[in-house]
């Protein structure tokens, strides 16, 4: 697509109606992306997946659980527990020193289903804390990439992946029953906490280290001060973190677990991401960390303010690139 015809990424105020908001505001973006997500998983596999989450959203006492309820009200079919339960893409991400100064957060998020690039939202939330920017989709309560101004940025990972040799659902299915007992948060919810609640990147730094997850999930995190930049890989119980200048991508390199890479190229993406966040540089910018997959690019600065974020497709950008000063707020 050519930048003429382009969209942009809307900016939305959701700091006192929250993602119900951004579903309302941005609603036909929403009915675009489960449109899609019912051609991927078929409506009876999307169905199942979402009786399945809704139950144990409600046996977990998720504290976003009403929210949920509000978004699949509005939608009024099939999904909206589903996705919010979804944990299946790659992504390739880095912490380093920017050439400029402060701390450079590189994010860029892997997921086959296809839409995701041309209906990103940029949703300005609220906690205790503070107002914070997430970059997310309609209808999704989680956050997966966010900055907090004057705080911190910090985005999700995926670590490898079990697989049962069954169709998409059915290995979603086998996943979920893994973690069915457990009360603890999904990673997403865990860092829209840590977005909403804490006040420093030491802070988020110690959540994200050792609060209870029902899943495994690698964090990366960069503060406002030199130094102030790390990875944390986490399983439900365990913790190692891995300090800046340093990258992720879908396979572990601190806590070895068993299971297979997500994405192609998992130790590629991560010797190249690695290589240009201890640089400064912006070789990253390309394959493989770049792909037909590619649905969210982003760099955050939390010390200068500096946010820019383009949304992805197949075919490659989607969207004309957002770029905030997030240290003045939402003007």
């Amino acid at each position: 697509m050519t930048a003429s015809v382009l969209g942009a990424i809307p900016i939305i105020d959701a700091r006192d109606g929250g993602p119900p908001q951004v579903a309302r505001v941005a609603e036909q973006r929403m009915r675009n992306l489960f449109r899609q997500a019912r051609r991927t998983f078929t409506p009876p596999g999307l169905a199942l997946m979402d009786g399945v989450s809704r139950r144990w959203l409600g046996r977990s006492a998720n504290p976003y659980r009403g929210e949920i309820d509000e978004v699949a009200a509005l939608l009024g079919k099939p999904g909206a527990y589903a996705l919010n339960s979804s944990y299946e893409w790659a992504c390739t991400s880095g912490v380093g020193n920017h050439p400029q100064g402060g701390v450079r957060l590189v994010r860029v998020l892997d997921w086959r289903l296809a839409g995701l690039g041309r209906n990103l939202v940029a949703a300005w939330q609220r906690g205790p804390a503070g107002d914070f920017v997430n970059l997310t989709w309609p209808g999704y309560v989680g956050v997966i990439t966010a900055a907090a101004p004057g705080r911190f940025a910090v985005a999700i990972n995926q670590p490898p992946m079990m697989s049962w040799a069954a169709t998409p659902p059915i290995n979603w299915l086998i996943g979920r029953a893994r973690v069915w007992r457990s009360q603890a948060l999904p990673p997403s919810h865990l860092l829209r906490r840590v977005c909403e609640c804490c006040t420093t990147y030491e802070a988020a730094k110690q959540w994200l280290a050792e609060a209870p997850l029902c899943l495994p999930a690698f964090f990366i995190l960069a503060g406002t001060r030199p130094g102030e930049g790390c990875v944390i890989e986490r399983t439900s119980d365990r913790a190692a973190i891995r300090e800046m200048p340093t990258a992720v991508s879908n396979h572990w390199v601190t806590l070895p677990q068993p299971g297979r890479a997500r994405g192609r190229r998992s130790r590629e993406r991560l010797d190249r991401m690695a290589a240009a966040v201890s640089s400064g540089a912006e070789t990253w910018r390309g394959s493989p960390i770049l792909n037909r997959c590619t649905r969210l690019v982003a760099t955050i600065n939390p010390s200068t303010g500096h946010l820019s974020v383009q949304g992805w497709e197949s075919s490659g950008p989607a969207t004309t690139e957002l770029t905030l000063d997030i240290g003045k707020g939402l003007s």
